[in-house]
């Protein structure tokens, strides 16, 4: 199976919401439906952004519990720093890194409306396809 529908699948990290505030996302499982997936990309994708400064940083985990800063040389991309004029954009960063868990969690300053946004795990080159979509 080399199609894409049996390769790849996505899952939620951020809840694409109005957001004033720094908030966590949910853990994505790389090894999600049994199926260790080998490649990973965090994509962030945006609504109308009113103020303030929305950080995002790509973390990782062994356990779903304790999640760190991936280290730079371990994404493929730059982590976007999200403001007033990017209403409407996609980013995508990739992960190089070997964790089992992946999340994106957001910092936001000098926000009053904030904005909306969100972030999603994209799951690639499973070790046994086909993938069980949610």
């Amino acid at each position: 199976m080399r199609d894409a529908y049996a390769n790849v699948t996505v899952r939620e990290t951020l809840a694409i919401v109005a957001r004033t505030a720094s908030a966590n996302g949910t853990g994505v499982d790389r090894a999600a439906s049994g199926i260790m997936f080998q490649d990973a990309a965090i994509i962030v994708h945006t609504g109308t952004i009113t103020d303030g400064t929305h950080a995002i940083d790509v973390q990782e985990s062994d356990d779903n519990t304790t999640f760190t800063s991936v280290a730079a040389a371990e994404l493929q991309g730059t982590e976007p720093s999200i403001g007033a004029t990017d209403d409407n954009k996609m980013y995508v960063v990739g992960y190089k890194g070997t964790k089992r868990y992946l999340r994106a969690a957001v910092t936001a300053s000098g926000t009053t409306s904030g904005g909306i946004y969100g972030a999603s795990v994209l799951l690639a080159n499973p070790r046994n396809a086909p993938v069980v979509q949610p």
